[in-house]
């Protein structure tokens, strides 16, 4: 079953409404790819310090178009800046702080997240990419992990299921899901709806949803600003 774009968040938005729960002074990795998004939404006045694998803590905005140093880049192989203070370090050093559990919060994109938080985030099968790299790593080191994601796939499947029947990236995880059409907290190995757009029914939401979304209290309006 299908969403049409004018009933969801777009990648922006999404991206968005994960910025605003950062907190102030909390050191975060961004996934490759649509998580990255993240960063140009820190709210003004909150000051978050961003790791990447390949070696750089506190990197700044991306450069304007033109002016990218590309020795100067995170591990999705974009170009940033730096901001004073920024520090280098070994891909073995990064990934000792990693899983020595020096990371507030990381990031990620999905292609599946179960109820009770496990995350299939690598592969869909042999068209996948060929190992699961670091992120088996930022999901069990970081103290906080989130996802950002659709909540169904371009064929309408839902990404938020039961169980994963895709090849998994962590067990028992994911603490919380941004949608395109909610916000959703694992809690107790249930979907906890914390957050769903105005324009869609929580009956037609369920619908959407491989697993049932349970109600610990009111259910707020999830709402971003046009992007």
């Amino acid at each position: 079953m299908t969403v049409s774009d004018d009933t969801k968040l777009s990648n922006a938005q999404i991206a968005w409404r994960a910025a605003q729960d950062i907190a102030d002074g909390a050191y975060v990795n961004l996934g490759i790819g649509f998580p990255e998004m993240v960063a140009r939404y820190q709210p003004a006045g909150r000051e978050v310090i961003y790791h990447t694998e390949n070696g750089i803590l506190d990197f700044g905005q991306e450069p304007p178009a033109g002016e990218e140093d590309w020795d100067l880049i995170n591990a999705g192989k974009k170009a940033v800046t730096l901001k004073p203070g920024s520090a280098f370090f070994h891909h073995a050093d990064s990934f000792a702080m990693v899983r020595g559990g020096h990371l507030d919060v990381a990031i990620l994109g999905a292609y599946q997240v179960a109820q009770n938080g496990d995350l299939a985030n690598w592969s869909v099968g042999a068209k996948g990419v060929p190992a699961v790299g670091g992120a088996m790593d930022l999901v069990h080191g970081a103290r906080r992990v989130a996802v950002i994601t659709e909540h169904v796939t371009k064929s309408g499947e839902p990404k938020l299921l039961e169980r994963c029947t895709l090849p998994l990236t962590g067990v028992g995880c994911v603490t919380r899901v941004y949608t395109s059409l909610a916000v959703v907290d694992i809690e107790g190995a249930r979907f906890v709806l914390r957050e769903k757009l105005p324009t869609i029914t929580l009956e037609r939401l369920q619908s959407l949803t491989g697993a049932e979304l349970v109600l610990a209290g009111p259910v707020a309006d999830l709402i971003v600003p046009e992007l």
